[in-house]
């Protein structure tokens, strides 16, 4: 497994493998324009001889006098001195006729050189001193009725360049192995200042047990990714406590709500097997029970519902949906339910888009809706459906005309086993599930569910899903 720190290692050997690229390319570079700034010297210090010999050419032919090396001793002219360059001026047979003062003896040009000059009319060489410092050597032709008259040649002491080249590989080496070391330390430093925060955070994180769900990870650091690390992590905490508290709850409310029934059961199993009953008291019983069994299947129900849409991936299958033909099937089915309660069932409608929804779920999150409005409607009520749409979303409200719900119950009533006082008055069957699960299925589909009450004139629930598309479904 790849740590954080072999990835920094890493980046200093790439830091190090490019700085040794780098000055390769310096070095290399450099020594490239110095051949070419003394090339280019040469050429022209060879340019302006040329001109001179065009112009009098009478110098370098006077019968019988030495104009180069005369008036100097031997030991003068041995050892070239430093000086930036020397001229000297040959015959077409290499014969040496005219060198300047500070031009070291060379009485005739060597043939290899001379067969070249021939040849190629320019020639750059390199030639190692007597004293083993380098010069280089530029040989030019001057021709005359397609023929050869002169060999110049210009020469330059390649001390200050060889110096040059030194100096800079000096310094590079300098600067490069500085900045290694630098680089090197900062790696480190970096290194450590990156890894310390982390590891204090995993060193907290991986001694927390589930004791220790109410306390937070702090990290001391200036940087603000690590505090937005630790923040993520307090997070998900956070929300790994409430979905802890959540599910605790939820399962000591199930356990108490199931209790009761099977009290129930286990009471009358008592009491009917503690002595010999007639046919009818036995069927008396066994009736009780089945009630109890009844409320236990209306209980799981719910429940399973509810484990379905809190695991990772709701039992939904989204699809493009039109809510007015559903609403429709919806009423009609739940027409006679509310003739029974004597309460006039109306559904009020407006062209509206069509969603991306699961009709099976929405059906259910409706039926839900409106069998509480049914429910906790008192006779002569009424209870009205209204579609509309409001921008790009999908409203279903359910109006009801009963008791109202108190507003410190309000916040309440999505919770999972919450009833308020007067619904556990009015209905004493009902589980608290019914609108927590509106709630999940409302979410799921990326909507919203919300409620308006007042006292004694009525509650308006109201499910609002998300449009799939702007177009409208005509009423």
């Amino acid at each position: 497994m790849k740590s954080l720190r072999s990835l920094i290692s890493w980046s200093t050997f790439l830091l190090i493998a490019g700085l040794l690229v780098l000055s390769a390319l310096v070095y290399v570079t450099s020594e490239v324009l110095l051949n070419r700034f003394v090339d280019g010297l040469l050429l022209e210090l060879s340019d302006t001889l040329a001109e001179l010999v065009e112009q009098r050419p009478e110098i370098f032919e006077k019968s019988g006098q030495d104009v180069g090396p005369a008036g100097r001793s031997t030991q003068e002219r041995q050892v070239l001195p430093d000086v930036p360059h020397s001229l000297r001026v040959f015959s077409a047979d290499g014969r040496l006729l005219w060198s300047s003062p500070n031009a070291a003896v060379q009485e005739s040009i060597p043939p290899h050189i001379l067969r070249q000059v021939q040849i190629e009319h320019t020639v750059f060489v390199t030639i190692e001193s007597a004293t083993g410092m380098p010069a280089r050597h530029l040989f030019l032709s001057i021709m005359k009725d397609g023929h050869i008259r002169y060999v110049l040649q210009t020469e330059t002491s390649l001390r200050h360049y060889r110096e040059t080249l030194y100096g800079l590989l000096f310094l590079l080496s300098l600067a490069s192995g500085a900045t290694l070391v630098v680089a090197w330390i900062g790696s480190v430093w970096l290194a450590k200042k990156v890894l310390a925060p982390i590891e204090t955070l995993c060193a907290r994180a991986e001694t927390m047990s589930e004791a220790d769900l109410g306390k937070r990870l702090a990290v001391d650091s200036p940087y603000q990714e690590f505090r937005r690390l630790t923040q993520a992590v307090n997070s998900v905490l956070d929300q790994f406590q409430r979905n802890s508290e959540v599910q605790r709850n939820f399962c000591e409310i199930a356990a108490h709500e199931m209790k009761t029934p099977l009290t129930i059961l286990q009471g009358n199993l008592e009491v009917a097997l503690m002595k010999a009953r007639t046919t009818a008291e036995y069927r008396d019983a066994l009736i009780n029970n089945l009630e109890q069994v009844g409320r236990l299947i209306a209980l799981t129900r719910p429940l399973l519902t509810l484990a379905k849409f809190t695991s990772s991936k709701p039992p939904i299958h989204l699809a493009p949906l039109a809510l007015e033909p559903l609403i429709h099937e919806i009423v009609d089915e739940l027409t006679l339910l509310a003739d029974d309660y004597r309460i006039t069932l109306m559904f009020e409608s407006q062209p509206v888009p069509p969603i991306l929804g699961d009709a099976q779920w929405l059906k259910q999150a409706l039926i839900n809706l409106l069998d509480n409005a049914l429910r906790y409607t008192p006779p002569g009520g009424f209870v009205t459906v209204r579609l509309h749409s409001s921008g790009e979303w999908v409203d279903v409200a359910v109006e009801d005309t009963g008791h109202g719900i108190e507003s410190e119950n309000i916040p309440h009533l999505f919770e999972r086993f919450y009833r308020t006082d007067w619904a556990r008055a009015k209905d004493s069957a009902g589980t608290g599930l019914g609108l927590p699960i509106v709630k999940e299925i409302a979410e799921a589909h990326g909507g919203t569910i919300s409620v308006a009450s007042q006292i004694h004139k009525g509650s308006i629930f109201t499910l609002r899903l998300p449009a799939s598309t702007h177009h409208t479904v005509s009423a």
